[in-house]
């Protein structure tokens, strides 16, 4: 899915095993069934194995493409959209889950083809070099933010090599501008 080969961070949106959990449940029907002497339906049986499972795999399809997630050094991938990392200025701090109000990325687009943050998905607030706010999303919000923060930062050193410090686009913060956190400092080591 990329062309650098290197991925910092991924979230397939659905899982393949899923489409196994119909025809399986089927099975332990037919051998309940057979277990307890009565006659099985087989036909029955067969048919909802085959309709479950073709129903899942759109669904697993349609995860995959909709809803997955792929950091690389170069763009970050939140579904159908894909956003360079050139284009990012800031990683905004997160939400405070006991404040009453609303960060203001909030309710910013998301990322993506998707009307707003995909259910069991928490939003990252992003401002682009244009100055847009956005949300990137994943359903280890504070994973991505680590990597994506890391990337920006190595983006920053390797923009200014003699330097060491981190100026410019992802670095040039003052304190009105939000504070990047460490995965330490999130709870995402833990």
């Amino acid at each position: 899915m990329n062309d650098s080969g290197t991925v910092l961070f991924a979230e397939p949106g659905g899982r393949w095993r899923a489409v196994a959990y119909g025809p399986a449940l089927c099975l332990l029907i037919l051998v309940l069934e057979l277990a307890t002497g009565s006659t099985p339906h087989w036909f029955a049986l067969v048919f909802c194995a085959v309709l479950i499972a073709a129903f899942v795999a759109l669904q697993v399809v349609a995860a995959r493409r909709h809803v997955s997630v792929e950091l690389t050094p170069h763009a970050l991938r939140n579904g159908t959209e894909t956003l360079p990392l050139t284009a990012i200025d800031a990683v905004l701090g997160e939400a405070d889950e006991q404040s009453w109000d609303e960060e203001p990325w909030e309710s910013a687009r998301a990322l993506g083809e998707l009307s707003g943050v995909p259910r069991r998905r928490t939003g990252i607030g992003l401002r682009r070099t244009d100055g847009e706010v956005v949300q990137a999303w994943a359903r280890d919000h504070r994973g991505l933010r680590a990597a994506l923060t890391a990337a920006l930062d190595q983006r920053t050193l390797d923009s200014r090599p003699g330097d060491g410090t981190a100026g410019g686009g992802a670095g040039s913060r003052d304190s009105a501008d939000p504070v990047v956190e460490r995965p330490d400092e999130n709870g995402a080591d833990e």
